[in-house]
């Protein structure tokens, strides 16, 4: 395989994010290799944005970040107008990103004694490659560039891209893509242009931005004194603003596209979780992510999209997929296990911390048919447990939220045949029985009987099938293959049953044993296979690797579960992590220990902002917490006492039923939290 067709890799990019749209660049702000570009709604706009000075080399000195969500990219014009070692003329970038709009403000600045005498070349060059052609490692082909009187035009059938500058350049060739300036600097003068390019669909954005810059919950904020967990919620609360998208059907909804460069759209599990985790700062993010999905909600029975009444979509796209690993994912792809019954748990979470009745009863005709997708859909071969197989063969072969196709394995390395019953689904299922339960009851509607009946025979099928024992002790296994056999590898999945309601004390200890040990935690979060097994590769997409949002799931399972123990040293491990990624946490990083490395080791193709990564945050905050809402019985639980390193704490944003919630930690680590008028609070030892 040649290196042109591996897949990109991103680990040093610089990515900035305005739903729909994105720009990955070369940390010096170039646009030229593997995966850089600037895209909108999956396709790449610009392929190429350089700039030059003929025979002069462009030293990278400073990258920055600014508040506003720009970038600036400073690089030394090496060897003009210097007299001495010293560098004496830059040229500053100044990225700003807006949906389908890039910007960058163009900057020379000679601080040397000399007259500086150059020709800035920019290069532009448009390739319009479909996300999955770039993912594969593949290129596009150069589109012809029209010339504009102050730029270039591409197109490509109903995409249009146009760059202007201003100034106009002295210099245009549509046929190169080089627009260039000359310029004579005077010592302490400074030259500046600015650029912009703009991208059109001619039918309008799959799913457009929001219509301003206005984030469907409240800023999260942890002062009193420095803490990392401050900042990384503070970074997360900025990239998950750029991952917002709305529905074009109800434009006031609002989700959280997966993550860039590689998922910038609607999935199902991804965008639920994400909501579900930012759910102590509002519930409107919630009522638009269900709602999105409940108009999606598949209504008949479709192999070819697996497409099923009642059940919610994995992810939708404007065009085919074509994976690198032969699949090919229609446009609305329903190929997944678990985001029905995730649906019905976020339905159930956000009544809990108080979205309006009125909102709640209006979705549960929906909440009606996705439990109808449980009963009658999701266990195929009538076993009693929720089940998936790609029938086309041409879709996921694994279809939870380890879904590349070796995630599945037996400890000895061997992978699971289909059909596939995985342990969290499981978990989810009861869990989203036993929600729906209570929701229908609420509500004055009929079924609850029924579900929570549902739930205990599924408790008592998991526990007589799904746990197996080793030298170590019990512990659940990872899934039941298509024969029924036990899949015995130690992996994260067992993370998901916390706090489900599907294990009891002894088996969540169990579990909590498992995940603490050091063949899961290896010091910045939860690997997703343990060491010792056959497969295990700390680079392994799902076979070693860790995954913040699995870990901060975990976290927050051991917390419901008042293993907080437990939970402590995995959420420790997050903040610390999230420090070395400048908290901006990726999708996913190497499993490799902390012994051994001061610093967690990039995963190189990892997507970065990814939404339920961002969202963590949140999650480990609210687990260190031990905060737990009740709006519909005015109730607030919460933890007496903070972990060590968690003291002297102000915690701002937090709302239930809309009403702020107020957090404080002494210096003694103890809890002071402030409800609302007419809550009780019961505070946890």
């Amino acid at each position: 395989m040649s290196a042109i067709e591996l897949q990109p890799f991103l680990h040093d990019a610089r990515l900035s994010v305005a739903a729909p749209s994105f720009c990955a660049s070369r940390p010096d702000g170039r646009i030229g290799e593997g995966a850089d570009g600037f895209y909108h709604g999956d396709r790449r706009i610009l392929s190429r944005l350089e700039a030059t000075v003929a025979g002069v080399p462009n030293a990278p000195v400073a990258t920055a970040d600014g508040p506003d969500g720009s970038t600036t990219f400073v690089t030394v014009l090496r060897g003009l107008a210097e007299l001495t070692a010293d560098p004496a003329v830059t040229l500053e970038r100044r990225r700003e990103l807006r949906p389908g709009r890039l910007v960058e403000h163009l900057a020379v600045r000679n601080a040397g004694d000399l007259t500086a005498r150059l020709r800035l070349d920019l290069r532009a060059e448009s390739d319009f490659a479909a996300m999955d052609t770039v993912k594969a490692g593949r290129t596009g082909t150069p589109h012809t560039a029209e010339a504009e009187p102050d730029g270039l035009r591409w197109s490509d059938g109903p995409l249009t891209a146009v760059l202007a500058l201003s100034p106009a350049p002295d210099h245009l060739d549509a046929a190169t893509g080089t627009l260039g300036y000359d310029l004579e600097l005077a010592p302490g003068q400074s030259w500046q242009a600015v650029l912009e390019c703009t991208a059109e669909h001619r039918d309008g954005d799959l799913f457009p931005a929001p219509p301003t810059d206005a984030a469907p919950w409240h800023t999260p904020a942890v002062t009193g004194r420095e803490h990392d967990l401050g900042h990384w919620l503070a970074r997360s609360h900025q990239d998950l603003r750029g991952l917002l998208l709305t529905d074009p059907l109800s434009p006031a909804d609002t989700f959280l596209g997966a993550g860039a460069p590689w998922f910038l759209t609607l999935f199902g599990r991804d965008s639920l979780w994400a909501a579900r985790m930012l759910l102590p700062l509002g519930t409107e993010l919630a009522a638009g992510t269900l709602r999105t999905l409940a108009r999606r909600q598949g209504r008949t029975v479709d192999p070819a999209t697996e497409e099923q009444p009642g059940k919610i979509l994995h992810e939708v796209r404007r065009e085919e997929q074509h994976l690198d690993t032969g699949s090919h994912l229609p446009p609305c792809y329903f190929g997944t296990a678990d985001a029905t019954p995730l649906w019905l748990v976020l339905l159930h979470d956000a009544w809990r911390w108080g979205l309006p009745a009125d909102q709640v009863e209006e979705l549960l005709p929906q909440a009606e048919a996705a439990l109808g997708w449980l009963e009658r859909y999701a266990d195929a071969d009538g076993d009693g447990f929720l089940e998936y197989l790609d029938s086309t063969g041409r879709g996921l072969s694994n279809q939870g939220w380890k879904d590349s196709s070796d995630s599945i394995r037996y400890r000895d390395g061997r992978i699971a045949d289909a059909p596939i019953a995985l342990s969290e689904v499981q978990a989810y299922a009861h869990e989203a029985a036993l929600a729906a339960a209570d929701l229908l009851e609420a509500f004055g509607r009929p079924g609850a009987d029924h579900w929570r009946q549902w739930a205990e025979r599924l408790r008592e099928r998991f526990r007589a099938h799904f746990w197996t024992e080793d030298e170590d002790g019990r512990y659940p296994v990872v899934a039941l293959d298509g024969a029924k056999r036990r899949v015995d590898s130690i992996a994260s999945n067992m993370g998901h049953l916390l706090g489900t309601g599907l294990l009891d004390a002894e088996e969540s200890e169990l579990v909590a044993r498992r995940l603490t040990a050091p063949g899961m935690a290896g010091g910045f979060g939860l690997r997703t296979l343990d060491a010792a097994a056959a497969g295990f590769n700390p680079l392994g997409y799902h076979t070693g690797s860790v995954w913040p949002h699995d870990s901060a799931i975990a976290v927050h399972g051991l917390a419901r579960a008042g293993l907080h123990e437990a939970a402590a040293p995995l959420a420790a491990g997050l903040v610390r992590a999230a420090a070395a990624f400048d908290h901006r946490l990726p999708e996913l990083f190497g499993g490799h220990p902390r012994e051994h490395y001061a610093r967690p080791v990039p995963y190189p193709a990892s997507c970065r902002p990814q939404a339920w990564a961002a969202a963590s945050a949140v999650a480990v905050l609210q687990s260190v917490l031990g905060l737990e809402a009740d709006a519909p019985g005015r109730r607030l639980k919460v933890r007496a006492q903070v972990p060590a390193g968690y003291e002297s704490l102000r915690i701002d944003g937090l709302t239930v039923a809309g009403l702020p919630i107020e957090v404080t930690t002494d210096h003694t680590g103890a809890v002071d939290l402030r409800a609302p008028e007419g809550f009780t609070v019961t505070v946890v030892r």
